[in-house]
Order: structure tokens, then sequence, then C-alpha cells
């Protein structure tokens, strides 16, 4: 087993992903909404049904996102029974991948919170992995990937935007682009809305609504004005 660990909006499951893809794998993405039930002993027969599969359509990677929230620590007194019998049903089926030299399934967790885990749980991922905040330099890489495809004015730096994002992380960077990215489209709206009314005021045809094409590129203020917001 494997698990990574660290701040949210790293890339974690992405990552995962980017793993089974790579080792030719089949990729399985199990979560605490995806294997509970409201009928008690239910859970327990998704876990098995999960190895199962896994097991049949090997090559395979189990990935448990959220690992903290399914694999928790078992003292905790307020936890219901069906809850503790799915843990111990998916540590007997782990168990069972692992006394198998043949089988090749992979088990990779994600958390936010490593410390949460059941003591069980962490002896079953002897490799761990942290995936921490980005530094400024892979700040301006992943900038770059998620504004390929967008129309930039010749004053923006990803560097600079880069500098000024410390402490940001991948999903961050993203929700700072999308904003900036709307500044252009409600001064689009705004400039339809005045010149709507001036027509109405003035008696005349309502004009015609702008496309695509009349939207300005993104400036460097776009940046700066959604990272004060």
């Amino acid at each position: 087993g494997i698990l990574l660990f660290g701040p949210p909006g790293t890339g974690k499951t992405m990552l995962a992903k980017a793993v089974a893809t790579d080792a030719g794998a089949n990729f399985i993405n199990i979560s605490m909404s995806s294997i509970t039930s409201k009928w008690f002993g239910e859970g327990e027969k998704y876990v098995k049904a999960v190895f199962s599969l896994a097991s049949k359509i090997a090559p395979s990677v189990i990935f448990v996102d959220e690992v903290d929230s399914m694999l928790g620590r078992r003292e905790n007194p307020g936890e219901h029974e069906a809850m503790r019998k799915m843990k111990n049903e998916f540590m007997v089926n782990w168990d069972g991948l692992r006394t198998k030299d043949t089988e090749r399934v992979l088990v990779l967790a994600a958390t936010n919170r490593p410390y949460d885990l059941d003591e069980a749980v962490i002896r079953r991922l002897p490799r761990r992995l942290m995936v921490n905040l980005p530094d400024a330099p892979n700040r301006a890489k992943i900038l770059k990937v998620i504004l390929a495809k967008e129309d930039l004015s010749s004053d923006v730096d990803l560097s600079a935007i880069a500098s000024m994002t410390d402490g940001y992380s991948g999903s961050d960077l993203k929700n700072l682009c999308v904003t900036a990215a709307h500044r252009p489209i409600k001064e689009i709206l705004e400039k339809e809305k005045k010149e709507l009314a001036a027509a109405l005021a003035e008696g005349r045809p309502a004009p015609a609504l702008r496309g695509s094409d009349d939207i300005r590129s993104l400036n460097m203020e776009d940046f700066k004005h959604a990272h004060q917001q």
C-alpha cells in the first residue's frame, strides 16, 4: 500500500490516476459514500465486492480518497457497530491481497489528516509520500498549464503571479484563474446593460449582443484583482 498525504488541493487524486495510467492498471476509486449503506451489513458486502473486482481485473489500483473518514481510529466510542464491521472487512480483504504474491492489486490512499488514521491502516501503508504545496517555479508551471488555451495580454507575467501566490495549492491557482477570467466577461455584460438602457431611453432598437470574440484578453490587472478577492 501507498499513502499520499498533504494539504488539500495539491493533486493527490490526479497523481493516483496518473500512477494507474502509467502502470497500465485499472483504476477503482472508492470513498466513504460509495461503500456505505443504510442497510445493516451492506457495507461489508460492498467492500468484499470491490476487492473481488480488483482481483478479477488485475492489474488494478484501489484508490481510497479521504481515507481518514473511512478508516479512522477505531477507538472512537461513538462509532457505529456497522462502521467498525466495515473497517474490519476492509482490513481482512486487504490482508488477503498481501498473502498472495501473484496478486497484482495496489491499495493507494490519500488524506489531508494522516494522524487521524488507525494504526492498523498505517502499518499496511509502508510507503508514505507527502504531496506538499508547490513552490514558486512549480506554481508558474501549473499556471502555464491552466492558461495554455487562454488569450493572454502581453503584460501577463506568470512568474510574477507565481510570486504573489505563496501558499497556494494547484486548486487555489485554478480558482484564481477562473476569477480573473470572469472580469472581462463582467465588463462586457455591464457595457451591454448600459447600451441597452441608453437605446431604450432614446427609443432605438436594442443593440446586438456581443460574442466571445468581443471579450478582451486577460491582463495582469485581472489577476491582481482576483488575488485581492
